[in-house]
C-alpha cells in the first residue's frame, strides 16, 4: 500500500491505476521474498558478494597476483571507520536510520524537484533500495544476461516497485547495520573498483578502518558517478574535490562533524590527500612471477577440487575471495628468471629460448620457473619476439607447449630400468651401430624388420664392449641401445611411467605415444622441462615419486579450507637403485672421461647431473642437490625453426652447441646461487652404490640375433649430435650424446 500511495502522488492517479494489479498483488510477492530474500534466483544476503582472490608465494605473504570480476574485499562494519559510515549515510540517505526501507519524503522530494520544479532529475531511492539495485545488477552481470542488466537499471516505475518491495522486506530481515555493511561493500567507487576496503587501499593506501573524515568524504562522493568522480584521473580532480566538499557539508548538516572539522577538511586540497596504489589483476601484472602464476591458474581451472565445470572454477577464482598459497619459492623463482635472462637475453639475435624448472624433492612442490621472455597474454606478444604467453616449461594442458626431445638427459631412466630388470651396471655389453628393431620387441611393441643405425657423439661409432655404467658416464648411445635390446623397450617405458613421465602434448604414457620407438632410449621423447625436473627429483629423494603441485593451501572468503590437488608421493624406485644411479651420475661429472664435467658445483659439493643434446635442435641438463632441489634446463628455439648450430648466442659463437656448453653452465650457476642463498649444507654421503647392482663380470653380454659388425671405437666426448635419416635400405641412422 505504501508503494501505491507513493506512486499515486508522484505518478498521478491515471498512471497508478495501470499498476493497481501489481500493487494489490504485492502482499503475495512480499510473502514470497520474506523467508530467504530469494527473488528470481537472486540472493540478497548482505554478506554474499563477489570478492577478489589473492595468490601468494609459499611464504604466505609475498603477493603474486589478484583475480576478480569485481575488485572487492568484503569487510564487516566494525572494520569500517565511523566517518566512512557517516559520510555514506549523509550522501546517500540521511533518513536511513529512521525509515523502513523506503524514504517517502525522499520520493516526494524527488518528484517535486524532477517534475514540478523541472530541475535535475533525482531518484529518491533509499540506501536500502540502492543496495537492492546493485545486487540485481551484479547478478545480471554475473549471469551475462543483458536483458536482466537492462531491467535492473531501467528508469521505470516497475523497477521502483520491485526495489521498494524487496527493500521493505530486507529491513524486516536484516538490521540497519547489516544493510549499511552490505551497501558499503557492494557500491562502486571507481572504474572496476568496489567496496570501501579496496577504495581505501586504492586511493589512500590505507584500510577502511583507518579512513579519516576527508578520505571518507572523498570515497562517498564517488558513488553517484564512479567514472567521472574517480580522483586518480587528473581531469576529474577538480569536480571530485567539489563533490567531496558537498559531502562534508552534508556531514556538518547532520551533526557528524564540527564546524572546525568541516573548515579544515574543505580547505585541504584533494591532491594532497591521495596516495594512489596501482590496481593489478591477473598474471599479466605479476612480473617475474607471471609464468608461475599462469601455471597455478591452469591448475585451478583444470582441477575438480575447485568445481565440477571449468566455468565454476573460473568463477570461484574471480569471485570467491580465495586466499591461495602456492609452492613458489621467491628465491628460486627470482634466481631462475635472472639466470635465464643472463644466459640468453630476451632480445638476443639468436632467437633462442632458455627454459628452466625447479622442484622440491620428496614433495612435488614446484619452486619456480626461469624463461628468458616476458609473459604477455595480450595480442602484443604475437609481434614481439621478446614476449610470450606460453610457459614452455609445462605441459600444454597447463598453458605450455607440446614438449621437447631432450637427448641424453633421458639416459638415467634406462639405467634404472636396467637395474629393475635385475642387472648389474658393470656387465660388459656387446655394442654395435646397427640394431634390428625386432630386438626391442616386447608386449605392446613390434619393431618389425627395420634396422636402427645409431652411433656415439660426433660420428665416433661405438665402444665395444662397454658397461651400462660407462655408457652413462661417457653418455654413449650404442650402449643404451644394447641395454634396451636386452631388457626390451617395454621395461624402459614402464620405468618412465613409474618416474612420472608423460607426453607433454597428449598426457599419455610412452606406450601410448608416437615416441614409443627404440630412439626413445637416447631421448627422442616429447616431454616438458617440469616433468623432467620432477623425474630428477625422484633421483634426489631416494626414489620417492611425487606429481608436481603448485598449491599448498586454499581458503574461501569465509576461511574454510578447499581441498587442493595432492602430489600423491610414494616410493616408486628401490632406494638401492637410486643410490647406485646417483653414484653413476656423479662419476659422469668427476671422471676425466665423463660427459658432465661442466656441471660441477662449487665448494666441493658432490654433483649429480646429466647433460643432453638432441642433434641441432635442443640441448639440456638435469640435476639435483639431494633432498633440496632438482632443476632441469633446456635451450633451443621453442618454435623449432632455428637450429642451435653455427650461431652466436649472447655474444658467443659456436659452430656446435651442446648440453655441456650452454645448458650445464646455466644449471651450475643457478644451483650454486640457490645453495648460497639458502645456505644449503654440504652433505656428500648421497650416492653410495649397492653391491647388488655393481657386481662385475668377465662375461660379455651379446644381443641375440644381432650382427656385431661395426668397428670398436673408444670415445670420451661429451659433445652431442643427433641426426635421423631414412635411407633407401630401410635403416634409421641416429647419433646423440
Amino acid at each position: 500500500m505504501l508503494t501505491y500511495v507513493v506512486l499515486a502522488v508522484s505518478g498521478g492517479v491515471v498512471a497508478s491505476l495501470l499498476f493497481m494489479p501489481a500493487v494489490f498483488g504485492a502482499n503475495t510477492v512480499a510473502k514470497a521474498v520474506v523467508p530467504s530474500l530469494q527473488v528470481e534466483g537472486v540472493d540478497f544476503d548482505v554478506t554474499s558478494l563477489p570478492q577478489r582472490s589473492v595468490m601468494y608465494a609459499s611464504d604466505g605473504t609475498t603477493e603474486i597476483a589478484q583475480f576478480y570480476s569485481q575488485n572487492r574485499i568484503v569487510v564487516p562494519l566494525k572494520d569500517i571507520s565511523e566517518p566512512m559510515q557517516q559520510a555514506m549515510v549523509a550522501r546517500e540517505d540521511r533518513r536511513f536510520w529512521q525509515h523502513s526501507g523506503v524514504d517517502v519524503q525522499g520520493v516526494l522530494r524527488a518528484f517535486v524537484q524532477t517534475y514540478l520544479i523541472g530541475g535535475e532529475q533525482q531518484g529518491g531511492s533509499s540506501l536500502t533500495q540502492q543496495y537492492v539495485k546493485n545486487v540485481l545488477l551484479m547478478q545480471a552481470i554475473e549471469d551475462n544476461d543483458p536483458i536482466a542488466q537492462y531491467h535492473a537499471s531501467e528508469s521505470t516505475i516497475a523497477r521502483k516497485i520491485r526495489e521498494m518491495l524487496i527493500a521493505v522486506q530486507m529491513e524486516k530481515t536484516y538490521s540497519k547495520a547489516e544493510i549499511l555493511q552490505g551497501y558499503l561493500n557492494i557500491a562502486q567507487f571507481g572504474v572496476n573498483l568496489y567496496g570501501v576496503e579496496t577504495a581505501a587501499e586504492r586511493y589512500f593506501n590505507t584500510t577502511a578502518a583507518e579512513l579519516n573524515i576527508v578520505q571518507a568524504a572523498t570515497i562517498a562522493s564517488i558513488t553517484q558517478n564512479p567514472s567521472n568522480y574517480d580522483p586518480t584521473i587528473e581531469e576529474n580532480q577538480a569536480e571530485c574535490e567539489t563533490q567531496r566538499n558537498i559531502v562534508l557539508g552534508l556531514m556538518l548538516q547532520e551533526g557528524y562533524i564540527s564546524q572546525d572539522e568541516y573548515d579544515e577538511a574543505v580547505n585541504t586540497p584533494l591532491v594532497d590527500t591521495l596516495d594512489v596504489q596501482d590496481v593489478q589483476v591477473g598474471c599479466q601484472d605479476a612480473g617475474d612471477y607471471a609464468f608461475f602464476c599462469d601455471y597455478v591458474v591452469h591448475k585451478i581451472e583444470n582441477s575438480e577440487e575447485f568445481g565440477e565445470t571449468a566455468e565454476e572454477r573460473e568463477k570461484l577464482l574471480n569471485e570467491g575471495g580465495l586466499t591461495i598459497v602456492t609452492t613458489l619459492d621467491v628465491d628460486a623463482n627470482s634466481l631462475l628468471m635472472e639466470e635465464a635472462r643472463n644466459t640468453i637475453p630476451a632480445d638476443d639475435a639468436s632467437g633462442m629460448e632458455i627454459v628452466m624448472a625447479s622442484v622440491k624433492p620428496g614433495t612435488g612442490e614446484v619452486l619456480g620457473f626461469g624463461i628468458n621472455k616476458t609473459y604477455d597474454a595480450t595480442s602484443d606478444a604475437a609481434s614481439d619476439p621478446t614476449k610470450t604467453s606460453i610457459n614452455y616449461a609445462v605441459d600444454m594442458v597447463d598453458g605450455g607447449g607440446s614438449g621437447f626431445p631432450i637427448g641424453s638427459s633421458w639416459k638415467p631412466v634406462n639405467l634404472i630400468a636396467w637395474m629393475e630388470a635385475g642387472r648389474s651396471i658393470n656387465e660388459n655389453l656387446q655394442t654395435t651401430t646397427r640394431y634390428a628393431q625386432s630386438e626391442f620387441d616386447c608386449d605392446g611393441y613390434n619393431g618389425g624388420s627395420t634396422i636402427w643405425s645409431v652411433q656415439n657423439a660426433l660420428g665416433t661409432g661405438t665402444t665395444n664392449p662397454e658397461s651400462p655404467f660407462l655408457g652413462l658416464v661417457r653418455s654413449h648411445n650404442t650402449t643404451q641401445a644394447s641395454m634396451g635390446a636386452i631388457i626390451g623397450l617395454c621395461a624402459v617405458a614402464n620405468t618412465a611411467t613409474e618416474l612420472g613421465y608423460h607426453d607433454a602434448y597428449t598426457g599419455s604414457t610412452l606406450q601410448e605415444s608416437t615416441s614409443f620407438t627404440p630412439s626413445m632410449l637416447i631421448g627422442t621423447v616429447n616431454v616438458s622441462p617440469l616433468t623432467m625436473a620432477s623425474i630428477f627429483a625422484v633421483y634426489a629423494s631416494n626414489g620417492v615419486q611425487c606429481n608436481p603441485i603448485a598449491l599448498t593451501k586454499v581458503t574461501d572468503k569465509n576461511g574454510n579450507d578447499i581441498d587442493v590437488p595432492s602430489a600423491n608421493c610414494h616410493q616408486a624406485v628401490d632406494p638401492e637403485i637410486i643410490q647406485t644411479l646417483a653414484y653413476t651420475l656423479n662419476q659422469g661429472v668427476v671422471r676425466s672421461d665423463g660427459a658432465g664435467g661442466s656441471a660441477q658445483l662449487d665448494n666441493g659439493r658432490k654433483t649429480f647431473a646429466k647433460t643432453g643434446t638432441n642433434g641441432n635442435t635442443y640441448v639440456s641438463t638435469g640435476g639435483f642437490i639431494p633432498n633440496e632441489i632438482a632443476t632441469f634446463v633446456l635451450v633451443g628455439d621453442a618454435q623449432g625453426s632455428t637450429a642451435i648450430e653455427n650461431i652466436t648466442i649472447n655474444g658467443s659463437y659456436n659452430s656446435y652447441w651442446d648440453g655441456s656448453t650452454i645448458a650445464a653452465p646455466a644449471w651450475r650457476r643457478f644451483m650454486n646461487a640457490y645453495a648460497e642463498r639458502k645456505q644449503l649444507a654440504i652433505d656428500n654421503d648421497y650416492g653410495q652404490p649397492s653391491s647388488k647392482y655393481t657386481a662385475t663380470s668377465s662375461t660379455v653380454t651379446s644381443i641375440q640375433g644381432t650382427t656385431l659388425s661395426s668397428t670398436s671405437t673408444s670415445s670420451n666426448s661429451n659433445s652431442t649430435t643427433n641426426s635421423t635419416t631414412n635411407s633407401t635400405d630401410g635403416t634409421t641412422s641416429q647419433q646423440d650424446d
